[in-house]
């Protein structure tokens, strides 16, 4: 391919991309997703006022999912007026299995077909346990639904760590006054 074709194709393709997450202003279009353990259905737009915390963990059994879920669940007094929601692509079945360890009304919930993560871009590709899943990641939204933080872990064990997290909300609650 001749590279002002490449460059073109590139630029075509990252225009793309950008045009399917929401822009700095712009909220995240509501989702529900139901809840594996029996509790309330995860609905983002009865979260607005609240910062968000969006997991979006690995199909099947992944211990540094198990572990990354049970450090902040134990932790998450610390930075209160924070809605977390671990989200997992799997089988109600599946998720239950896994979450079987985790407390009672750990905030985890379904994501079928990881639908909600290829509409957040969350990238796909990463093989894992012989599957093709999405990349780890944790996405923060603002009390307005706005995408103000992104991390999209490189492997299965590259997750954003709880004390970092608690140093950017603290970084953001003083930016935005929240």
């Amino acid at each position: 391919m001749n590279p002002a074709r490449l460059l073109a194709s590139t630029f075509l393709f990252a225009s793309l991309l950008a045009s399917a997450r929401p822009g700095p202003a712009e909220p995240v279009a509501d989702v529900t997703l139901p809840s594996v353990q029996g509790g309330k259905a995860f609905r983002l737009s009865e979260n607005r006022g609240r910062f968000v915390a969006l997991h979006f963990l690995l199909k099947t059994e992944c211990p540094f999912c198990t572990k990354h879920t049970h450090t902040y669940l134990k932790r998450i007094a610390e930075v209160p007026d924070v809605v977390h929601a671990f989200i997992k692509p799997d089988t109600e079945e599946e998720i239950r299995g896994w979450a079987k360890d985790m407390p009672k009304e750990s905030p985890i919930y379904r994501d079928a077909d990881a639908a909600f993560a290829k509409r957040m871009c969350i990238s796909h590709g990463y093989r894992f346990h012989g599957q093709t899943v999405h990349y780890p990641a944790l996405v923060l939204l603002d009390p307005e639904g706005r995408e103000v933080f992104r991390h999209v872990g490189q492997d299965n064990v590259d997750r954003y760590k709880f004390d970092d997290f608690a140093k950017k909300i603290a970084e953001l609650k003083a930016k935005t006054g929240k």
